[in-house]
Order: structure tokens, then C-alpha cells, then sequence
């Protein structure tokens, strides 16, 4: 049986079935190795989001690939892929062409789907914020988390000539003198990846400002201060096509030593046996957890 775990919004989740498609031309065949559990996945478990159908369950996947589509020339069977799509949850699952990257082992840090959401809420906007940045020029983050920090190290990677200030209250020992406990005059950039509602009840952007948006939140707002600074507002999202090139980018530094994210990856769960405590301990956050993912134990990997 082709194992899938999934949620139906009911506060768990469970082991079931799942029925893989034929492979098309364009596709490859991957065996689970590792999976992210995403708060999106939690959200959906709670009852907050969704809930996604079963072919959707798991999207932080790092797999071996068992078989490729006639069209597909740049895996070869026996390869490790990181994938964007769907269902990572499954034992075996299909994934499209421009859905997956190459890394060169099996490890935590190479799950880089969540990695390249970061990358993505400043590649997506890339242009609208490389247009206000140079000297004198600021830029806020609002949130500390792993978006937060792989944002940031995007900002520096590229080169973006920005006062950058970060505020948040999470992660202190990781951004030690970079993390600030509030904001300070007005930006020409805002990037808001928190649960506050400050850009649209604080004075905090300047004429023209760039306001992204990489959380979900609820807010009741006539756009008033906005409008009349004449801001720009973008809802970078990982369905973009070029998210793509965010995975390969991710790839690329990590790969490199560009960026490190090993310390995110706090937990590993047994598939067998523990895959029930990995989504109750992302539910409760115990102490020293940060993200978790849950590994399948074959052939070795």
C-alpha cells in the first residue's frame, strides 16, 4: 500500500491510502526520504486553513527519484530531488517537471521548499524594491522567524543597499544585535511577514513606500494610509512560476555556504513510528523546537 498521511480539519492527522497517478512524459516518480511539516499543514489540521484535498497533503518534500517521464533529461534515476508539489505526505508520489531540483544528499537543510519561500517574498518584488534602495534608504522587517531570517539573508545576498531593521520577538540568539523590539521612524520598504496589523494602523512608511505581504492575516482597513502615500503593495506567493528559480537559488547557496540553515531544523521524525509526534509537537512548540520534518527509513537514506 502506498502510505499518504492527511488531515481533514479535524485536529489530526491520519494514515490512509493513497492511489498514484500514471506518470506522464513530464513528470518524475519520487520515494519519500524527508518532509518539512509546514504551519500551513497545522493550520489546515486545526481547522484555520483549507482543508486541501489528498493529493495536496505534504509539500516540503525531499525525495529519490524511481522513475522518470520520457521527456525529462536533467534527473536520472537514483537521484536525490527537493520538490514543491504534492503529496509529500504519500510513500511514492509524482512530481511535474520545474517542480523539483537536484541536491546532492540526503539532509534536512536540502528540504528546500521552505527555504525558497523566503527567497521568493524578496525575488518575487525584486525589481519594486531594488528601485527604492541606495544610500540613506531603510527597510523593515516585521517578524523574526525562518522567513524572516532567509528574507534577510536574501536582502544581503543581493546586494541591496538598505538600513535594514528587523522587529520581532522570536529566534533572539540567532539575530542577536540585528533583532529590534519596535520599529523607528518611517521606510521606504516594509516587508510583513507577522501577525500585527502596524502598516495599516502606524505611521511607519514613507511616500511611494513597497509594502509585502508574506503572511496571512485578517484586517479590517479602508486602505487610507496606503492610498494616500501612494504605496505599492505585493502578495509574493510560492504558485508564482518563477518560484522555480527561488529552489534552484536556494539550492545554490546552501550548497555553497552562502546560507545555513541547519539550526531550523531542530527535529527529525521516524515515518513508523513517530510521525503522530511530529505534528503534535508543531502544534505545541515545545521548548528549542523550531521547524521538524519526518523521515522515511529505506535503503539506508
Amino acid at each position: 500500500m502506498n502510505r499518504i498521511l492527511q488531515t481533514v480539519s479535524d485536529g489530526k492527522f491520519t494514515e490512509t491510502a493513497y492511489e498514484i497517478p500514471p506518470l506522464t512524459s513530464d513528470e518524475i516518480r519520487v520515494r519519500s526520504v524527508m518532509t518539512g511539516v509546514c504551519r500551513s499543514d497545522i493550520d489546515m489540521m486545526n481547522g484555520d486553513f483549507g482543508p486541501l484535498p489528498l493529493h495536496m497533503q505534504g509539500h516540503e518534500g525531499l525525495g529519490c527519484v524511481i522513475e522518470i517521464g520520457a521527456n525529462i533529461t536533467d534527473v536520472n534515476v537514483g537521484d536525490y530531488v527537493a520538490t514543491r508539489g504534492e503529496p509529500a505526505y504519500a510513500d511514492y508520489y509524482n512530481v511535474r517537471h520545474r517542480e523539483y531540483v537536484p541536491v546532492p544528499e540526503v539532509h534536512p537543510r536540502y528540504i528546500l521548499e521552505p527555504v525558497a519561500c523566503g527567497i521568493n517574498i524578496v525575488h518575487q518584488p525584486l525589481r519594486e524594491i531594488a528601485e527604492r534602495a541606495g544610500p540613506g534608504r531603510r527597510l523593515l522587517i516585521l517578524g523574526s522567524g525562518f522567513l524572516a531570517w532567509v528574507a534577510y539573508n536574501t536582502i544581503k545576498l543581493n546586494h541591496l543597499d538598505f538600513e535594514i531593521t528587523v522587529v520581532g520577538k522570536s529566534n533572539k540568539e540567532l539575530w542577536q544585535d540585528k533583532l529590534s523590539n519596535d520599529y523607528s521612524g518611517t521606510y521606504d520598504v516594509v516587508i510583513d511577514l507577522s501577525s500585527t496589523t502596524y502598516v495599516f494602523d502606524c505611521p511607519i512608511v514613507n511616500n511611494e513606500a513597497l509594502v509585502v505581504f508574506g503572511s496571512q492575516k485578517q484586517v479590517s482597513t479602508d486602505f487610507g494610509t496606503l492610498l494616500w502615500k501612494a504605496c505599492t503593495m505585493m502578495f509574493p506567493s510560492p504558485r508564482t512560476n518563477k518560484f522555480y528559480d527561488c529552489m534552484k537559488q536556494a539550492e545554490y547557496w546552501i550548497t555553497n555556504g552562502d546560507i545555513n540553515i541547519d539550526s531550523f531544523w531542530t527535529k527529525g521524525y521516524n515515518r513508523d513510528t513517530e510521525w503522530q509526534q511530529a505534528f503534535s509537537d508543531s502544534n505545541n512548540r515545545p521548548a528549542g523546537y523550531s521547524r521538524g520534518y519526518i523521515y522515511w527509513k529505506n535503503d539506508g537514506s
